[in-house]
């Protein structure tokens, strides 16, 4: 009975999540109830649960621990439980965490100094085709350095500057920036939370998904930016582009090569985070707190020269943290925790027998779960699909089917692509488009109308291309 409830309780939850806006209750505070409430129940029915359900992991956890065989079964089920399944977990969730918000760190701290400046003044074009252009396309390359959120972010807020006068042909081009965005978080391991969790799981390496989802990637963006160009005449042009060269709130008591030196710290710290991993072997968290910390002497060490401002004026480390949005970290650690409770309890891997028996092509699966991360939070489907299957060994690959599921294997690939561009599909679909929805007030049924065709093409054409190549 509590076994079959589980599922059930975890779809409300993310009902819950889809329907913030509609139920007025905070995504973070929904999937941090389904996860407490989840563990709970797996904690109090844990007899019958593996008893009747005795899944892999429980059996691997025994395999082990051989000692803990001597003990009655609720001592066995509750050392799991307790001592290893949500401790195990909460590490490897902490991770995922830790990058996430010393990402936001940075991307905060160079923003408030300025530093995306240096690339809104760059752009000077007052045609419109050609400004749609290299929106779309610094979008897409931004994304797969800073990940697609905080990009789509920061190219709202120049969109503001560059066209402040025509709201409505503004949101045309803010949906486009979010279907580049997801297009060039999907070839980064750090351009979106879902590559983050499958790069640190160890499910896919950096080259490899740079390298096998570029031009997947790449052409799913191609399609509706190639489109959309046609909505312009040819020789349009905008009002002339304001003035940005000045801003109040840029701190000018600092020179502009400090400026520069914070974007280039900043940037090299998540750009060369798979290149700290690939030659430490640390998780990737460490390496992008690691530029987080060399930012902070270095702020720390530049305004402690400057005498004549006051300190609440100094835009240094120990301030950005307070603009951490903790709300979106919560949200995080409850819909992964969440989703590892069904997959400590057995539901995942219950899941993932059923699929393979029913649907037997790999990439088949992964498409269709890209098509539900329009409307099923994406974190939460890779979460689920990750803890459905697991990354098997090269050695026990003995099958071609089986060898779709070994590190950087065909599936694990896919699912990146499939996951992160999926969620174009829906304004809802992903963090991206969230994010810009609010920011620029676009309703759903006007994307729905306007741009998910759009995203539709882009999606499949990206699909069939990755197909083709491999």
């Amino acid at each position: 009975m509590i076994y079959t409830l589980m599922p059930i309780i975890f779809l409300l939850g993310i009902f819950a999540i889809a329907l913030e806006e509609k139920i007025h209750i905070n995504k973070a505070a929904s999937a941090l109830l389904t996860a407490l409430v989840l563990w709970s129940l797996f904690a109090l029915d844990a007899v019958n649960i593996l008893d009747t359900h005795p899944n892999l992991y429980f059996r691997q956890f025994l395999e082990h621990n051989p000692e803990l065989r001597f003990l009655p079964k609720t001592g066995q089920y509750s050392e799991y439980i307790i001592n290893h399944a949500i401790l195990r977990h909460i590490g490897d969730v902490s991770q995922t965490l830790f990058f996430v918000m010393s990402t936001m760190i940075i991307i905060e701290l160079i923003d408030s100094h300025g530093g995306f400046r240096a690339v809104s003044n760059l752009i000077t074009t007052r045609n419109k085709r050609k400004l749609l252009w290299i929106i779309a396309l610094l979008t897409f390359f931004m994304a797969a350095l800073i990940n697609n959120m905080a990009c789509a972010i920061v190219m709202i807020a120049l969109l503001r500057k560059l066209i402040p006068d025509n709201r409505q042909q503004r949101i045309k081009i803010a949906c486009l920036v979010i279907i580049a965005a997801n297009a060039g978080g999907s070839f980064s391991p750090i351009g979106d939370v879902t590559t983050i969790l499958l790069w640190t799981g160890g499910n896919i390496s950096a080259l490899h998904q740079i390298t096998h989802l570029f031009i997947p990637s790449l052409i799913t963006i191609l399609v509706p930016l190639s489109l959309m160009t046609f909505h312009y005449k040819k020789g349009d042009k905008w009002n002339p582009i304001p003035d940005m060269t000045t801003e109040s709130q840029i701190p000018f008591h600092l020179t502009s090569k400090s400026r520069l030196t914070i974007l280039i710290i900043g940037i090299a710290s998540l750009a060369l985070v798979p290149v700290f991993r690939e030659t430490t072997g640390l998780p990737p968290f460490m390496g992008v707190m690691f530029g987080l910390v060399i930012l902070w002497i270095y702020t720390d060490f530049l305004y402690g020269k400057i005498i004549d401002i006051e300190e609440h004026q100094k835009l240094k480390v120990s301030r950005m943290t307070s603009l951490i949005d903790m709300p979106t970290i919560l949200f995080f650690l409850g819909i992964l925790m969440a989703v590892a409770a069904l997959q400590s309890a057995g539901q995942l891997g219950d899941i993932g027998e059923f699929i393979d028996v029913h649907v037997k092509s790999p990439h088949i699966v992964s498409f269709i779960l890209g098509v539900m991360s329009s409307f099923i939070d994406n974190v939460a489907l890779v979460a689920g699909t990750m803890g459905m299957y697991q990354v098997i060994p090269p050695s026990e690959a003995i099958s071609r089917h089986l060898h779709y599921f070994v590190a950087d294997g065909g599936f694990w690939t896919f699912i990146a692509y499939c996951a992160v561009n999926g969620g174009s599909l829906l304004i809802i679909g992903s963090a991206t488009g969230v994010a810009v929805m609010g920011m620029e007030k676009i309703t759903f049924g006007y994307y729905l109308k306007n741009f998910s065709w759009l995203a539709t093409l882009g999606y499949v054409a990206g699909a069939l291309t990755y197909v083709y190549i491999v």
